[in-house]
């Protein structure tokens, strides 16, 4: 699957080449690692996120991470049975939350390439006893027509909320990305008037 991040990372940055920079050190990783999804891998491994937008409500999902002690979207490891990042973030959003109907923004008629990609670094868990290690994320958005049920897997969150986007432009840990979603949900408003 190395490769294959390897492709994304290229094609993700045709479309944001200002980050370019920023991910050296991914590219870097990808080249110099193996086990690149193994999350025994104290190097850093890569994983997937997803951010789940209710159009209706204009509303964000959002659960407690009960180890990290703070509301993020939902997201994981890769396993050895995903065949690629997309697959994998569908797979950790219904298990994490019982939601399955989903679409996928799609950028560049590429459902695989991510919205975003974030580095950051996982502290000390306790609860597995992993040290700290870095996270290579491949960040995507869903959309749903309007707020669904969560069934939420309690061994990992422990509450939810639906936030609109400004509680998302507050929240430290989102960045940049909030800027995306603003575009890309203008864009699909006005897209879908047509």
């Amino acid at each position: 699957m190395k490769d294959l991040f390897l492709e994304l990372i290229n094609k993700y940055l045709y479309l944001f080449p200002e980050e370019k920079e920023k991910y050296k050190e991914f590219t870097e990783y990808l080249n110099n690692n193996n086990d690149v999804t193994d999350w025994n891998n104290f190097n850093g491994h890569v994983v997937v996120g997803g951010f789940i937008y209710a159009k209706k409500e204009k509303k964000f999902l959002v659960i407690y991470h009960n180890d990290l002690k703070m509301y993020l979207y939902p997201g994981g490891h890769i396993d050895n049975t995903d065949s690629n990042p997309l697959e994998a973030v569908k797979r950790e959003i219904k298990e994490e939350t019982g939601i399955t109907n989903i679409n996928e923004i799609v950028l560049l008629d590429n459902n695989l390439i991510p919205i975003d990609i974030n580095i950051h670094m996982i502290p000390y868990n306790e609860r597995l006893d992993l040290k700290e290690h870095y996270h290579y994320e491949f960040r995507y958005l869903f959309t749903i027509d309007s707020i669904q049920e969560v069934t939420l897997d309690t061994t990992e969150s422990s509450s939810f909320k639906w936030i609109d986007i400004n509680e998302l432009k507050d929240n430290e840990n989102f960045g940049e990305i909030v800027k995306k979603f603003e575009g890309i949900i203008a864009y699909e408003s006005n897209y879908n008037k047509r």
